[in-house]
């Protein structure tokens, strides 16, 4: 009986090693993580913030204010919440059937423009009612639209997170190691969407500098953003902005007074660096169901940094008790909003900056 037991699980094992796998995974060294120490060394100053609990759903992964104070955010359900300035009286602003809004931020006009993972590039007037502004570009769909800005001429500048997985399939493009993802621009005038960069290790958020001459893409498997130049000697050029960073940059935004507000939803994972040269491991690991696969480590992280990419500040929740799961952080006054992939509420804390 035994012996048959093992003989089956043995076919079963060596079944799983030979089924194909979901990612064809490449070989990455990342660079040697120092950690959460020196400016990123533990600290509580998130426990001061305000937390507002959902009513229903969860993972306001961004956030956006109107004119009224009135905060929005985007559920992993499809719905766009809208909630009173005091934290209060959530009700549902829109929903997007099948769609997963990420991204937002409101132009000039009020209209509020959302990233969403599966529909594409979205405009919501003040009823709620939507239109489709870009679902691809050069033939190429859309398969994880994810963040953006707004410049003050209203050309929206986004990235498209991957081009192959889509948002349910984040992990499996970190494991598998390639540049599947795009910075673009969509002009409201023109209609026209532009690719600005690809080959891009997981794109992530966006953020525009105070004088719009350049902005900042997260590239979020690579542990480091970088600055692509939109006026001057150098638009078109990218470069690297900061590099090496101990967790995973996830949504970025400016306060266009010089300041760069960054999200750190996890500290960077030892399993995650061990398994990236080893492309078959990653393979593997790929088949195994997602809670099986390296993930987030709770805890609340959020940076400011100045335009030349020096640290101004590291505020943190290091247990993850009260702000947990930081992926989007947006100034308003002297408040920041932080939004979370997964955590039911949205927080906000005020600033000196």
């Amino acid at each position: 009986m035994f012996k048959k037991a093992f003989i089956g699980l043995f076919v079963i094992v060596f079944a799983w090693v030979l089924w194909p796998a979901a990612i064809d995974s490449v070989v990455y060294q990342p660079p040697k993580d120092t950690g959460m120490a020196g400016i990123f060394a533990p600290n509580e100053k998130l426990d001061r913030a305000e937390v507002m609990p959902l009513t229903s759903g969860h993972g306001p992964e961004d956030t956006a204010v109107d004119n009224q104070g009135r905060i929005y955010g985007g559920l992993q359900d499809g719905r766009i919440i809208r909630i009173n300035s005091k934290g209060l009286n959530q009700e549902t602003f829109a929903t997007i059937e099948g769609g997963r809004p990420l991204g937002m931020h409101f132009d000039a006009a009020g209209q509020l423009i959302v990233a969403d993972a599966y529909k594409g590039l979205l405009s919501f007037d003040e009823q709620g009612a939507m239109t489709v502004l870009a679902t691809g570009h050069a033939g190429v769909p859309f398969a994880f639209t994810n963040d953006i800005d707004i410049a003050s001429d209203g050309v929206i500048y986004f990235t498209d997170a991957s081009d192959r997985f889509n948002q349910s399939q984040y992990r499996l493009d970190l494991l598998e190691g390639r540049g599947h993802g795009r910075f673009l621009k969509y002009d409201p005038a023109t209609q026209e969407t532009t690719l600005l960069m690809d080959d891009i290790h997981f794109a992530n958020g966006v953020a525009l500098s105070e004088n719009e001459d350049f902005a900042l893409v997260n590239e979020t498997a690579r542990y480091r953003i970088f600055r692509y130049w939109l006026k001057g000697d150098n638009a078109g050029l990218s470069e690297i902005f900061i590099d090496e960073l101990p967790g995973f940059p996830d949504g970025i935004s400016a306060n266009r007074k010089g300041v760069f507000w960054l999200a750190l939803p996890s500290p960077r994972n030892p399993l995650m660096d061990t398994l990236h040269p080893k492309p078959f491991l990653k393979n593997l690991i790929s088949k195994l169901p997602p809670t099986m696969q390296p993930s987030a480590i709770r805890r609340g992280v959020v940076v400011a940094l100045d335009e030349s990419g020096e640290i101004l500040d590291v505020l943190q929740d290091s247990d993850g008790g009260h702000v947990y799961m930081v992926t989007s952080v947006q100034q308003v006054g002297d408040k920041i909003y932080m939004g979370s992939l997964e955590a039911p509420q949205i927080a906000r804390i005020k600033t000196k900056y």
